[in-house]
């Protein structure tokens, strides 16, 4: 989250490399793919979500929408952010659409709604959160 590094223009090429090749090297120690919020784990390697470490059954679309969600956890993120991040072109898609999405991740991620990990933020969105119970 931010940048952790900068160079002051000029530059040598050089000194480019080097900070971009340490960048990386730090990058690949401990960078994990799954992540984890209580019950809910998210494999953002092999693509697939699991509650309670049974795999979910999610579409590519429900997948996307959801690690959108995680990846921005605690942070309001709206409908339009999200159309835009799933489809990618500019055109229009029925509003219905992420609302449609929101709820089947719901159902799939809590039928009995006791863990509510997608709140919806009246005016602002939704939030990917699990209530600390």
């Amino acid at each position: 989250s931010g940048a952790d590094d900068y160079l002051v223009k000029p530059f040598h090429e050089e000194e480019l490399r080097a900070r971009a090749n340490a960048l990386i090297r730090r990058s690949t120690g401990n960078a994990s793919p799954i992540l984890e919020f209580g019950p809910i784990a998210i494999n953002t390697a092999a693509k697939q979500v699991s509650v309670n470490k049974q795999i979910l059954e999610l579409t590519s679309y429900e997948y996307n929408t959801l690690e959108y969600l995680a990846l921005h956890a605690g942070e309001p993120i709206s409908k339009t952010e999200l159309t835009e991040h799933l489809y990618h072109q500019d055109y229009e898609r029925d509003s219905n659409v992420i609302e449609v999405f929101i709820g089947r991740l719901r159902k799939k991620l809590d039928p009995n709604n006791t863990l509510k990990p997608i709140k919806t933020m009246r005016g602002q969105g939704y939030r990917f959160e699990l209530n600390s119970n």
